[in-house]
């Protein structure tokens, strides 16, 4: 597995956004017909299309939060890098199952895909980012077939991939190493049939097919971040998928997902450079 060392990133400046690219509007996309299920889009800068998409799934615990509130100075900062961006909401337990919002994440691929020529994209060149639960969602989609199959799509579909202190990439193992408090979050959102954790676990769909690469990103803070980020990467390269880890220390689970985009960030610089070897 490759390993990166954060520190030597702290030497690579970020333009910080413009205000032009954060003060444009987002373009509201429906692609259910749950309220839930919706997209705001952003165009990428003139000149850039067709542009690569980076698409963004929020955290949450798979039961609360918003596109909006994730995020941050994302859509400015990708959209300097010349990318189109979207973020996305999804339906959220208990109203809807995790396999479920998988699927709202493939349908809202297959939705921004398939108006690529009049939203400026190249449907060949999709990122997906995900924090946390998203992270989860993100990984899942990326690597179980079943969810991108049954909208008319395949793995291919997906370019690169960014796991910002993802959760659950092992749902059996994550459950029986958490604390009571989170043991309860995780059962609720994965219940406590053994083979349906395991069928939601990326870890177990890291055999080939899959997204053409990852990066995971963990918070050296967080005791079980790391271990389970390595571990899934170590799954994905013992399969020939190509997953890099990066580690950070002194960042807490928010500040990976909050200071993306925010100018001089290195962890900002991480993803920027792998999306474009990627993309």
């Amino acid at each position: 597995m490759t390993r990166v060392v954060l520190a030597v990133l702290f030497l690579t400046a970020l333009a910080a956004p413009g205000a032009s690219f954060a003060a444009e509007r987002p373009q509201g996309i429906a692609y259910g017909d749950s309220p839930a299920q919706r997209i705001d889009f952003y165009p990428a800068p003139a000149g850039h299309a067709p542009a690569p998409l980076v698409v963004f799934i929020h955290g949450g615990a798979w039961r609360m939060g918003d596109k909006a509130i994730a995020t941050g100075e994302k859509a400015a900062f990708f959209r300097a890098e010349g990318y189109a961006f979207a973020a996305i909401n999804y339906r959220l337990v208990p109203e809807a199952s995790v396999e479920e919002e998988a699927d709202d994440v493939a349908a809202a691929i297959a939705a921004l895909r398939g108006r690529a020529p009049e939203l400026g994209i190249d449907p060949r060149r999709i990122a997906l980012v995900g924090h946390s639960a998203g992270a989860h969602l993100a990984a899942l989609a990326a690597s179980d077939p079943r969810y991108l199959t049954a909208r008319g799509l395949s793995l291919k579909a997906i370019r690169a991939v960014v796991l910002l202190d993802g959760a659950a990439y092992d749902v059996p193992r994550q459950i029986a190493s958490a604390g009571p408090l989170m043991r309860r979050l995780y059962r609720a959102a994965f219940g406590d049939d053994p083979e349906r954790q395991v069928s939601l676990s990326p870890i177990a769909h890291a055999g080939r097919p899959n997204a053409a690469a990852f990066q995971l990103i963990c918070a050296t803070q967080r005791a079980d971040a790391c271990p389970q980020a390595a571990e899934l990467a170590d799954a994905l390269e013992a399969e020939g998928t190509p997953a890099t880890v990066l580690p950070v220390d002194g960042a807490s689970h928010r500040d990976l997902n909050q200071d993306i985009g925010v100018a001089g960030d290195p962890t900002s610089a991480a993803v920027a450079a792998f999306l474009r070897e990627q993309l």
